[in-house]
């Protein structure tokens, strides 16, 4: 499984997970608030199973290469050989 969950995305999976959890041990709520496992799940181990299914990800993709200094230079300050 590749990580399909970005840090922001993580962050906001298991905090409120934690809340949904720690709100549901205390009786504040019922035990519908154990459903925080899920986010906290899909939180820790960085995949959620839903997005592959809609194509998304909030993560970057690891397997683009970051773009060649370059690459962005003209062509006449390239270093390739000229005739």
């Amino acid at each position: 499984m590749n990580p399909n969950v970005g840090s922001t995305d993580r962050a906001i999976r298991v905090i409120f997970g934690l809340a949904l959890i720690i709100l549901a041990a205390t009786g504040y709520i019922g035990a519908w608030g154990w459903i925080g496992v899920v986010p906290l799940a899909t939180g820790v181990i960085r995949y959620c199973p839903v997005y592959p299914l809609f194509g998304f990800r909030s993560c970057p993709d690891e397997r683009v290469e970051p773009p060649h200094f370059h690459d962005n230079l003209p062509e006449s300050f390239r270093n390739e050989t000229k005739e």
